[in-house]
């Protein structure tokens, strides 16, 4: 007979909920967070910043936004991440550490070729080395989230996500704001050698911490029963050949089969709900500094409001969701998450409405940062339980990249929207978007496979 589910009184304390932050692996992804965030603003608004203010042509400058592509189609190279070993790299550090040491190599690199540049002269190498930039951050972050859920148990996980996303934070603050300062004090030089020198810190994390333990990659090959039925059936065949062919099938095949054999009929709709979860957020996400703007609000405004309310909410809300989900659980977290990134939207609408209002602005700052930091850390606490420990890598990187592409996709269409409707009936319009999340959340956190219950406190 099934044991009954725990009882409200079996949840975890408060105490046993903050303990969380104190574990080693919790604290290691707040470094790691700051190494993700650091080089994704200097591909992005800071170089642009960099090049409009050495007099590249804007219309040059708009063509490097398709850096950011790199991002979002990461899950074509998260196989060899998973699974290639690195000469040397892998058999003196471990797969995830060897990856990552190797994708710090290149942003360093990246930015100390960017350093050595004048952008007038030559856009192209700028170009070249921002991609190598982009490339090695990408990669990062495939080998730092198979570190991460490689090293603790899923009831841990949304605490390394919230310090995840404070390091991120973090990281954005010194490769914005930081990097502005060092190049307004100094020169652009100066600052790009600074953000290179930064990389060190997650280098020495990646040093100190150790490998999480994991089964060899030829003992996960011969437990596979697809790359057993390739070998037997390859028989006589040349032996580079059926190795070749059993990797292919270990890295590309085995992490989509295994992910839709656990789930079954399910998979379809988690698939669904991992592309709707943040298509509210992501959606309206492009109209909001163009919101501010036409309603009267200053840059000088804009930029306190945002940087103070907004990065302070976006952090408190990480650490919310991580204490909520060490406390009662993924489900019910995940369903405050889906309402809250969702109905937010609606701040926007009235602030569309109130027009220049001060108090309003900083309402819908507060609550959209607040939500989002929340919804952040329980998704990637629900997204790492769903992960097969064998294919963390791959599996990953293809929900990380589903679950972006939707709204940025719409998101290009939000001019359209505003300038037929105005900004109020696109933000009603956003958070009619996420409706679908809120459902599907409430579907999952009833699904005990999906979302079992915290584990009881200790008596």
């Amino acid at each position: 007979m099934p044991s009954p589910l725990p009882s409200p009184a079996a949840h975890r304390s408060w105490r046993d909920a903050l303990a969380i932050y104190l574990r080693a692996p919790v604290i290691t992804m707040l470094f790691l967070g700051f190494s993700a965030g650091l080089p994704f603003l200097l591909v992005f608004s800071t170089l642009s910043a960099w090049l409009r203010s050495d007099g590249v042509e804007v219309a040059a400058i708009g063509f490097f936004s398709w850096i950011g592509i790199l991002y979002s189609i990461k899950f074509f190279w998260a196989p060899v991440v998973d699974r290639l070993a690195l000469p040397w790299l892998t058999r003196t550090f471990g797969q995830r550490r060897g990856w990552m040491l190797l994708a710090q190599a290149m942003i360093a690199a990246g930015l100390i070729g960017l350093a050595s540049l004048d952008p007038r002269q030559n856009l192209a190498l700028v170009a070249a080395f921002a991609l190598l930039v982009a490339f090695g951050s990408a990669t990062q972050d495939i080998a730092i989230d198979a570190f991460r859920i490689e090293s603790a148990p899923d009831d841990i996980q949304a605490a390394m996500a919230s310090t995840y996303i404070i390091g991120y934070r973090g990281g954005l603050l010194a490769a914005g704001a930081g990097a502005l300062y060092v190049a307004s004090w100094l020169s652009w030089e100066a600052a790009y050698l600074t953000m290179a020198a930064l990389v060190g810190i997650g280098v020495i994390t990646v040093l100190v911490r150790p490998e999480p333990a994991r089964l060899s990659l030829n003992t996960q090959l011969i437990h596979e029963p697809r790359v057993r039925a390739f070998l037997r059936a390859s028989r006589g065949k040349p032996r580079q050949l059926r190795r070749l062919g059993a990797w292919m099938i270990g890295a590309v095949v085995c992490p989509f089969t295994d992910f839709f054999s656990r789930h079954r009929l399910k998979a379809l709709w988690l698939l669904v709900f991992i592309a709707v979860f943040r298509i509210s957020d992501l959606a309206m996400a492009s109209m909001a500094n163009p919101l501010y703007i036409d309603l009267g609000f200053s840059l000088a405004t804009i930029a306190n409001v945002t940087n103070v309310f907004g990065i302070a909410m976006s952090v408190s809300g990480g650490i919310l969701g991580g204490l909520l989900v060490a406390r009662y659980g993924i489900g019910p977290i995940l369903v405050l998450g889906a309402a809250a990134a969702t109905l937010t939207n609606l701040l926007f609408a009235a602030l569309a409405l109130a027009g220049q209002s001060l108090p309003m602005l900083v309402m819908a700052i507060i609550g959209d940062n607040l939500a989002n930091g929340l919804a952040s850390a329980v998704f990637i606490a629900f997204l790492s339980s769903l992960t097969s420990r064998a294919y963390t890598a791959t599996q990953y990187a293809l929900f990380s990249s589903l679950m972006t592409l939707p709204g940025k996709f719409l998101s290009g269409f939000g001019g359209l929207v505003v300038a037929a409707e105005g900004y109020a009936t696109f933000f009603v319009i956003a958070t009619a978007l996420g409706l679908p999340a809120i459902a599907l959340a409430i579907w999952i956190s009833r699904d005990r496979e999906l979302v079992p219950p915290p584990a009881p406190r200790a008596a």
